[in-house]
């Protein structure tokens, strides 16, 4: 851990910005299998958001493997450490009063309540919206645009989530979406509806 070391007060309160800018932070985390549909759902909400004249940015799995991730693997550590930068980087956004948008398996409940807690442990309490992104595993298997559990059936890659490392649903997430039975429009409508009710965003 890094010493000698003193965090930095800006000259605008969070409440200032917010106000100046019209909106408060909020942190989306979609949570589920490969091919649930997180992506998909995220980069369509983040889209319905800016067209609405709201700030939004979308972090997405992958994509952060490309850069910020990509020391990373996929063994249980590297899993708890990309997720925990993620949650740090989520909060920072937030703070920014943006909505920011993550779409990561996050397999593990510790990790995603050690997200969770950043949020709630701050000042102002960050809101922290888990969103679980649910299908059968027949289903995404049947899916698998990127040829994934194909791979992970035939032991190509190893510590999958789903077939050879485990899945830890949420228990009580804010919004419960199963996508074997709503479609991508009407995914983004549930989310939408909940943060307008929570007067997170203009109805």
């Amino acid at each position: 851990m890094a010493t000698n070391i003193t965090f930095h007060p800006g000259a605008v309160t969070e409440d200032e910005r917010n106000s100046l800018l019209s909106q408060k932070g909020a942190t989306i985390w979609l949570t589920g299998l490969s091919a649930s549909g997180k992506s998909t759902i995220a980069t369509a909400l983040e889209q319905h958001l800016l067209h609405k004249k709201l700030h939004a940015y979308r972090l997405d799995g992958d994509n952060i493997r490309f850069g910020l991730n990509k020391d990373l693997g996929f063994d249980q550590a590297s899993r708890v450490e990309n997720i925990r930068r993620i949650g740090e980087v989520s909060l920072l956004f937030s703070l920014s009063s943006t909505i920011a948008i993550t779409a990561f398996i996050s397999p593990y409940i510790s990790d995603r309540e050690l997200a969770r807690s950043l949020h709630e442990k701050h000042s102002s309490g960050i809101p922290f919206i888990e969103v679980y992104v649910d299908a059968p595993l027949d289903v995404v298997e049947s899916r698998d645009p990127k040829g994934l559990y194909k791979k992970a059936r035939a032991g190509e890659i190893k510590d999958f989530t789903g077939i050879s490392a485990p899945y830890e649903a949420p228990a009580k997430p804010e919004i419960h979406i199963r996508t074997d039975q709503v479609d991508v429009a009407g995914a983004v409508e549930i989310i939408v509806k909940y943060l307008e009710e929570k007067n997170l965003i203009p109805a």
